[in-house]
């Protein structure tokens, strides 16, 4: 598998269900009246699918792994406000199981990623079908 556009990548596309589900969530819970955590969480699960794409078109693997760095960061700060969501009420534990999985399935594909970058072989072939 070659990867000709960000689009391709495993991990943005699990990122972009994140930010699908943090923004259903936001627009019709009690979450939408907190401006405050809704406007963080949003966008910190945009910075994961947005870092992503960034470090895809940033010209060395390197910089494209130091930008999933950053990206699996985000997954994370998504996690930890959706703990602060959950404390206030504002969602249900169903809810923020949902979310958190989308989380932690971006989270998982940007690594197996970034291991793939950070390998010696990494362009010794194709990319594997799974990233």
């Amino acid at each position: 598998m070659t990867i000709a556009r960000f689009t391709d990548i495993k991990g943005w596309q699990a990122a972009r269900e994140l930010v699908r589900a943090v923004y259903a969530v936001t627009q019709e819970s009690p979450l939408a009246r907190d401006f405050a955590l809704r406007d963080q969480i949003r966008r910190a699960a945009i910075s994961v699918m947005t870092n992503i794409a960034e470090g895809f078109d940033r010209g060395s693997d390197r910089d494209f792994a130091r930008f999933l760095d950053i990206a699996r960061a985000s997954a994370t700060e998504v996690k930890s406000l959706l703990f602060v969501a959950l404390d206030a009420g504002y969602l249900t534990q169903e809810t923020f199981d949902l979310i958190t999985q989308h989380a932690e399935k971006s989270q998982a594909l940007i690594a197996a990623f970034q291991s793939y970058l950070r390998s010696p072989r990494a362009h010794e072939a194709e990319a594997p079908e799974w990233l």
